[in-house]
């Protein structure tokens, strides 16, 4: 074996320990409640910004009920596949099912007769598995819109919805409409314009297993 070119660390387990540690040590957790520190400990990890967290947003006990939804074995609703894709399964506690539907062959028709976008036309067909389920939207602030739009009408509950939806039109403001009135379903939210996959993809790995390794500084 050739002498290694450059000097840095490779086991996966020590390189999470001390990533945990740099993130206790420099992210303020005082304000963040205790059933969403692991969430927010993921936010971090997935984006190297200690103060992520900062913008973080959520309804009483959301952590507790997206927890206890995934034991329960509830499916997962993801707005694109690279949300689906960011999720360990082999974290998932019930093999729960991972759903997008974004790539349906009925979505392009659905969103020219609503004159919207595919993200949000998709949503409509997530009936199905919506009651109850954790929903996971870490793209497009249009399939956040619709999904209050159909909460607003009526439409089934899911157990928590996790808003991270990024960019510069419309994702602060679909997050800031889902903290203002969130239709009695508990959600964590990333206020403003930062999100994206990966941080809707880390919150349900964070909720379906706690961090390890997380040593204290």
């Amino acid at each position: 074996m050739t002498k290694p070119r450059y000097d840095y660390l490779r086991d996966p387990a020590e390189i999470y320990r001390q990533s945990f540690k740099v993130a206790r040590r420099e992210a303020n957790f005082d304000a963040v409640p205790d059933d969403l520190t692991d969430v927010a400990m993921r936010l971090i990890h997935a984006t190297g910004m200690p103060d992520i967290i900062e913008g973080l947003a959520t309804s009483p006990g959301a952590g507790a009920v997206g927890r206890d939804a995934l034991n329960g074995g509830a499916p997962v609703l993801a707005d694109v596949e690279m949300v689906a894709q960011g999720i360990t399964r082999a974290r998932l506690p019930r093999q729960n099912d991972i759903i997008c539907t974004l790539n349906d062959e009925r979505t392009p028709a659905r969103a020219a007769k609503l004159e919207t976008t595919r993200s949000a036309a998709a949503v409509d067909f997530w009936t199905p598995w919506l009651d109850g389920a954790v929903v996971a939207i870490g793209n497009a602030p249009t399939a956040l819109f619709h999904l209050l739009e159909m909460l607003g009408d009526g439409g089934p509950k899911p157990a928590l919805i996790l808003g991270f939806p990024v960019g510069f039109i419309g994702a602060a403001e679909s997050k800031a409409a889902l903290i203002d009135n969130s239709f009695g379903v508990p959600f964590i939210a990333m206020k403003g314009r930062r999100g994206g996959s990966a941080m809707a993809a880390a919150a349900v790995n964070a909720l379906a297993q706690p961090v390890k390794n997380d040593a204290t500084p």
